[in-house]
């Protein structure tokens, strides 16, 4: 496999979705492909299995999906592992029954037990209960590498995952009611500035760890993982352990998190934590030995990715604010 050829990027209008499109656009010989849902609606069977058999495609990437913050996975449970699991079903089996030579199906670091030990190897899956607050995500997208592995298994696909951790960049979701953290909480010190605000309360106690990855590192991290050679990747992964984690290695508390967006924003009030609200996980932190094997590491580190991202966002505020 050379390279070339035609590449479906599914959900290209999400953060990951259009960071992969970025990082793919120019590359030789690569005919993308990508499609609305006014065109296309990956939760109708008929309708994806009908595109795959026209498009005749090589490789795809399934980057498609329902997100959310705790409070969305909190409080739609039903919409996040229904719609989740019938857009991968429908996309993975529509690609083995199309031909697609390879397919990349990324995930979430919430697929780990909740108290997994830190840092998360991937051998740590299914090794203890979910996080409550977003486990029908979490059981979505374990289902979604368990039919990559069984298909690779009964059918010889190569179909591949990934486990990104917490991502951040451009086209992010900075929606309070829906967002993950840390654009919940550039949102919230922007708007301070803003309206001269004196503090600003954030969710949760504050003790929490989590690691952070911009988009921009995780779209070049799976192309780079979708192209290797199949002898290098499989060399790495396994039939029964196939996904392979994708961070930095390297975590932050949400107090040190708060700080440093507090400062990049420009807000200097008081922080204040509401630990009446939820935690989640205690910490979230990715092994990534697999990651650095097969040869990739990160190049941007979190407080550049956080100021370019804030100067993304106060560049597109009307049109976030908008919706």
């Amino acid at each position: 496999m050379d390279g070339t050829g035609k590449t479906y990027v599914a959900g290209h209008q999400g953060m990951v979705g259009s960071a992969l499109l970025r990082a793919l656009t120019g590359k030789s010989g690569m005919e993308l492909l990508v499609s609305g849902r006014g065109e296309l609606d990956l939760t109708r069977q008929s309708e994806v299995e009908a595109f795959f058999a026209d498009e005749k495609i090589e490789r795809v990437y399934l980057a498609a999906a329902r997100v959310g913050g705790i409070k969305a996975n909190n409080e739609q449970p039903a919409d996040f592992i229904r719609e989740n699991l019938q857009v991968q079903t429908n996309v993975i089996d529509a690609a083995f029954r199309a031909g697609v030579a390879r397919l990349l199906f990324l995930g979430s670091s919430c697929i780990y037990p909740r108290l997994a030990e830190q840092p998360m190897r991937e051998e740590a899956l299914m090794t203890g209960p979910l996080e409550p607050t977003n486990e029908a995500y979490a059981v979505a997208k374990i289902a979604g590498i368990k039919m990559c592995e069984s298909y690779r298994r009964q059918h010889g696909c190569d179909f591949r995952s990934v486990m990104p951790t917490n991502l951040y960049g451009p086209n992010d979701n900075f929606d309070l009611a829906s967002s993950h953290v840390l654009p919940a909480l550039m949102r919230k010190f922007h708007q301070a500035v803003v309206a001269g605000d004196a503090s600003v309360r954030v969710w949760g106690s504050g003790r929490p760890r989590r690691e952070f990855m911009h988009v921009d590192d995780m779209a070049v991290a799976s192309i780079h993982l979708l192209e290797l050679a199949p002898e290098r990747y499989w060399s790495v992964a396994s039939e029964r352990c196939s996904h392979v984690n994708v961070g930095t290695g390297k975590d932050i508390s949400i107090a040190e998190l708060a700080s440093l967006i507090a400062g990049i924003a420009g807000f200097d009030g008081a922080i204040e934590f509401d630990a009446t609200m939820p935690d989640g996980t205690p910490r979230k932190l990715l092994d990534v030995s697999r990651l650095r094997e097969l040869g990739w590491e990160p190049s941007i580190g979190l407080e550049d990715g956080i100021r370019q991202t804030h100067e993304w966002m106060v560049a597109n505020w009307q049109k976030i604010t908008a919706g």
